[in-house]
């Protein structure tokens, strides 16, 4: 089950139907069951404060992903910074909702079993983003 929470800031995520769907067929597709995902939508400074506290990392992020996994069947928090989202969607020329339609994958894909942490890493990353990104 997915459900959808908003900490310090006024988000309201439409399509969560279709985005359960889609984020369920992610996880059937690397041969996992989804269990319980949070996806909880913040601000910069909420997501920075959980860097620090959590990972002690003195930066912000797009995406910090808390792994609750139990064999096959993934769970965890999804706290996602909508400040992020947004710069990183005009950086990088996309739109805002493809942008975040990325990170949520992103996190997914970590609850998986991938990581981002060597270039090669990173490649592969980029990779099963782009390729679920064409399946939505």
């Amino acid at each position: 089950m997915i459900r959808y929470f908003s900490e310090d800031i006024k988000f309201t995520f439409k399509g969560r139907a279709l985005n359960n769907r889609w984020l369920k067929s992610v996880a059937e597709s690397e041969f996992r069951k989804l269990g319980d995902i949070n996806i909880i939508f913040c601000s910069d400074p909420y997501i920075l404060d959980i860097n620090i506290k959590f990972l002690n990392h003195s930066y912000y992020t797009d995406i910090i992903t808390f792994d609750y996994c139990e064999d096959n069947v993934i769970s965890g928090d999804l706290f996602i910074s909508i400040d992020t989202v947004r710069d990183n969607a005009s950086y990088y020329g996309s739109d805002f909702s493809e942008e975040l339609n990325r990170v949520m994958v992103h996190g997914i894909l970590h609850l998986v079993g991938f990581n981002d942490h060597t270039p090669e890493e990173q490649k592969i990353m980029r990779e099963k983003e782009n390729y679920y990104l064409s399946r939505r």
